[in-house]
């Protein structure tokens, strides 16, 4: 079956790093286990934002270096009949803490765009655009957004997240770094790390954890 990441880039899906086209083709799934570099966030004033993302595992205030991390990509259909990608990332930010963040992607045949649902409910949807680079690498900015049932998010409260991953074929492992900002408040959360990646058969459960609690049919 086509990945919606070869549906999302189209022909530009061959340039991407030979590893890349492996992690993300054919709706294959991987685990990926490492560790973040680094763990960030803005001023103060963002941290009560971010805290309360948590309860929905999406963001979270702590911060770090050379934090233990997993992510979770399993290839499902969903109740709606769309091809479904999960990314869940889990990072150790304490000896007995872990912080989660859950998102779900779909191709929306309908737009022609890849949406990420947002959290354990999929209160948030947002678009996303993508791009290789000339060094085969991904890379990822997010676009329009909007809450459960349609609703435009604000441009005051919306995050301009961007994402680039890539194969670092001198250590072999795959290399990631995110950051988020607003418009107003600036800087407000980040990472960077690596990590290796073993792949899922096609035929294994997907497991129950790493799917939301409710699903968003609105594209």
């Amino acid at each position: 079956m086509t990945s919606i990441f070869e549906r999302a880039l189209g022909a530009d899906f061959a340039r991407l790093h030979p590893r890349l086209q492996d992690r993300f083709g054919e709706h294959r799934g991987c685990v990926g286990t490492g560790v973040m570099d680094r763990i960030w966030r803005g001023p103060a004033y963002v941290k009560p934002f971010l805290r309360l993302g948590t309860a929905r595992h999406v963001l979270f205030p702590e911060t770090g270096t050379a934090i233990p991390f997993t992510i979770e990509n399993y290839a499902y259909t969903d109740s709606y009949g769309r091809p479904t990608l999960t990314f869940v990332r889990t990072f150790e930010v304490a000896a007995a803490r872990r912080r989660r963040f859950d998102a779900t992607m779909i191709w929306s045949e309908q737009r022609q765009v890849l949406v990420d649902y947002l959290g354990t409910h999929q209160h948030i949807a947002v678009d996303l655009h993508l791009s290789v680079d000339a060094d085969g690498g991904l890379h990822i900015r997010s676009g329009h957004q909007r809450f459960r049932g349609g609703v435009p998010c604000p441009r005051a409260l919306s995050g301009d997240a961007r994402l680039h991953e890539w194969y670092d074929d001198t250590t072999g492992r795959f290399r990631i770094e995110v950051a988020v900002e607003n418009r107003h408040l600036g800087p407000v959360f980040g990472y960077s790390g690596s990590f290796t990646a073993q792949y899922v058969d096609h035929s294994a459960p997907v497991p129950a954890a790493v799917r939301p609690l409710r699903e968003n049919p609105r594209e």
